[in-house]
Order: C-alpha cells, then structure tokens, then sequence
C-alpha cells in the first residue's frame, strides 16, 4: 500500500511558513517556493501534488476534537489542558489562541498547497498537454475547495477569505453565504477539469482507491458539492448533484475517499484513536449520546466502549469513551457513502417523502434498528435524519455545523452541564487576520 511520507510534511512547512528573515538566504540543495512556481518539473509536479494530500492530515484531530467539543459529541476530559473544559465550552474564544488559530492555519495551509500545485503546473517545463494540466488543476481545486469548506463551518458568520493566492494583497473577509457560494464555484469549475483530464490521473495514496481517475475523483467532488448545496439549503440541487456522485443505496456504508496512516518512521499515526480504557485518554461521549439511543443501536457499542467506573475533570463527568477508530491506523474519511445516503434523505424530505423513509430505513438496518415507524410529515422526518445522522456520524464533525443550519443550536439540543457553560456557534477571526 503506498504511504504518505511525513517528510512531505515537514518540507511544505519549511517551503510554505518559513521566518521572513531567511528570505534572502538560498539553499542550493532544498527546493523553495519560487523554484516550484517557476519552471517546475514533472517530479517536482508529482511531489507537490503528494505533498498536498500529506498534508491535509495536518492538524486533523485538532478540527475534528474541537467542533464535536462544541457540538457536545463528546468531552475532553483528560486534564491535559483546561481549555478544553474551560474556555471551549464557556466562552469567550480567545482570538488569538490555539483553539481559534490552529485549525485556521492548518486549513490555509492546504488551500496555500494547492495554490502552489496550480501555479507550478502552469508555469511547468515539463510539456504538459491542457489533458494533464486539468488532471492537476482539477484535483487541486477539489481539495481547495474541500480545505476552504472545513474552515468555512468553523468561522460561519466571522467569515474566511477566499483569495489568498497573494499574501501580499489577500482578498476580503467573505460572509458565510458568500463562501459557500465560491467554494460551490470552485467546486465546479474543478469538474470542468476533471471533465477534460488525461485518463493518466494523478499519483494517490490508497486511500483514495476507487477514486484515481478523472471520472471517479470527480464523484468524490459532485459529492462534496452536494454538502455544500445541503448547508446551501438547496435540495434540488442536492439531488442532482447526488446523481454524479458516489452515491449507492445499495452499497458499503464506508466506501468513500480518506486519509491513510502508518506507522513507518516516515509517516504518521491516527491521532483520532484513543487506546480503550486507558488513563490519559478520556475522550468522552456525552451520556446523552448513549442515553439517547433507541435499544439495540449497534452503533452505541460500535463507537464508545463503557468505562467501569466512568471519569470526571473540571466538574464534568461521562461513562463511555470514544472508540471510534479500532487503530492508530485506522483510515478518517473525508466524506463516505453513508453521509450521502443520509444527505440523499434529508434533501428529498417535502420532494418524495417515501424516497426518504427508504433512505432512513437503508442506515436504520445497518444499525440493526426496524424500520422508521414514525409520522412521515416533514417536520418528523427531518428529525428523524438529523437523529440518524446523530449517531452515524458520531465524532465526524457534523453534530454542531448540522443544529447551526437548522436553527437548532440552543441548550435544548446542546447539554450545558455546568453553571456557565455555553452555546458557542463560531470560533472568531483569528486576531493577525484583522490587522
């Protein structure tokens, strides 16, 4: 199986982010960013495209810890730093601290990737044919766009910039709307690429095997365009999206592209694995996430295991710890058939409302639940999804965006178990983003 070497890593760090006082300081034997953009070869072309998917691992528990923090999937609880319990769930977000900067910075670092691919490809000696060039141009929008998504739903209304292909003259703080509206475009334009691409696809890691052509990595963007077009609000063109996409009723509930991990020295482990039942490792599930859960939902023991005597810190306490993933190596999808299937429900819901107990009844069985017995008007049917989505996508991040866009992120939906606790429904502008 090929691997991501971490070493990338490290290499578009020190390309990418390197002091401003060793600008003028040339390496003969270390590529830099200029020698990329600037009559870049066929290998160099090759390693920035593998470098950009590296390193969108960068940083990834962080994103996915904090918003399932704040959307009360689960607690923090293992001491290691008090904010996690503190400033995360009271408020008010530090500007210019980690749990507001970190994530921020490794999603542009991303966007920052795939705008150096883009540009090193057009500027190329490597005698490219527009074929080619669109292999590479459509990949790296698609994950742009993917990268500018994450960090859209982590600002919302505090906004992102979309244009920072200059860092001297960076585009404006877009709305929330207005970012969805140009990652939708460039999400797009992305599959006109990808429509025109050489049959001779970029070089990927096994994890997005299945999804190595032209045609199929562009199901995995017509996928992540029917996101978008959910928290748009758009269901018509939810389901025609949906219609290119991967999407399979009938299919594995797991198929989808993902980051891939090893352990090699020269890669990196899933930092999302937490060793069951293991001190110092106390990520855990609410209890009302178990509580909650109709009786025989294989998903419960499927996701946490049950701590004998539970845990508590910082006057917060929970029984079961998450175990989501059974390895340190253990691949995180960036997007898989079964969110499909439950976007697929959600958008037919007031369109085909049968579509949609169907759909229900596709993720039901899998959890070895019955069939939805429930009333089949709009309102409960859209509970019903968001209440499957609850617990299928359980620590996958989508918990706090979902009862943001539904106008249900409020104490009634989100535990506050402690006196100051808070609903937080955005982390701010990043404070060296407003000077």
């Amino acid at each position: 199986m090929k691997k991501i070497s971490i070493s990338i890593v490290f290499m578009f760090a020190l390309i990418l982010f390197s002091g401003c006082e060793l600008e003028d300081i040339e390496n003969p034997n270390a590529p830099t960013v200029s020698s990329f953009e600037e009559g870049s070869s066929e290998a160099d072309i090759m390693l920035l495209a593998t470098g950009l998917e590296a390193i969108m691992r960068s940083d990834l528990e962080f994103h996915y810890d904090t918003v399932s923090i704040l959307g009360r999937d689960y607690y923090d609880l293992t001491g290691v730093d008090p904010r996690f319990t503190g400033e995360l769930l009271k408020g008010p977000l530090d500007n210019n601290g980690f749990l507001t900067t970190r994530s921020y910075a490794a999603w542009y670092k991303v966007v920052k990737s795939a705008n150096i691919l883009i540009e090193a490809v057009e500027n190329s000696v490597a005698g490219f044919d527009e074929q080619q060039k669109n292999s590479y141009y459509g990949y790296a929008k698609t994950l742009k766009a993917y990268a500018l998504l994450m960090v859209a739903n982590r600002q919302y209304d505090n906004g992102i910039r979309i244009d920072v292909a200059d860092p001297d003259n960076l585009g404006p703080n877009v709305s929330y709307e207005e970012a969805l509206t140009a990652i939708m475009n460039l999400l797009n334009e992305a599959d006109s690429d990808l429509a025109n691409a050489s049959d001779d696809f970029v070089s990927l890691s096994s994890g997005f095997d299945g999804f190595d052509t032209a045609s199929t990595f562009s199901e995995f963007n017509r996928a992540i365009a029917a996101r978008v077009a959910l928290y748009q609000g758009n269901d018509q063109l939810v389901l025609s999206l949906l219609e290119d996409s991967f999407l399979d009723l009938n299919g594995d509930l797991y198929e989808g592209p993902a980051h891939v991990f090893g352990l090699s020295g020269n890669d990196i482990s899933n930092a999302q694995f937490h060793v069951p039942l293991q001190s110092g490792q106390e990520f855990m599930a609410h209890d009302s996430w178990v509580d909650d859960a109709e009786a025989g939902d294989t998903r419960v023991d499927e996701k946490v295991v049950e701590l004998p005597d539970g845990t508590s810190f910082d006057g917060l306490s929970a029984d079961y710890q998450v175990a989501v993933y059974e390895s340190n190596v253990d691949p995180v999808y960036l997007i898989r058939n079964e969110e499909l299937i439950l976007i697929y429900a959600e958008a037919n819901i007031g369109v085909d409302n049968d579509e949609t107990v169907e759909a229900i009844n596709i993720v039901r069985n899998a959890a070895g639940l019955p069939d939805y017995s429930g009333a089949t008007d709009d309102t409960s049917l859209l509970q019903e999804v968001l209440k499957q989505r609850r617990y299928s996508l359980f620590a996958e991040g989508h918990r706090w965006i979902d009862l943001r866009r539904l106008d249900m992120l409020n104490e009634a939906n989100v535990p506050l178990d402690r006196s100051g606790d808070n609903v937080i429904d955005a982390f701010p502008t990043p404070f060296t983003e407003q000077l």
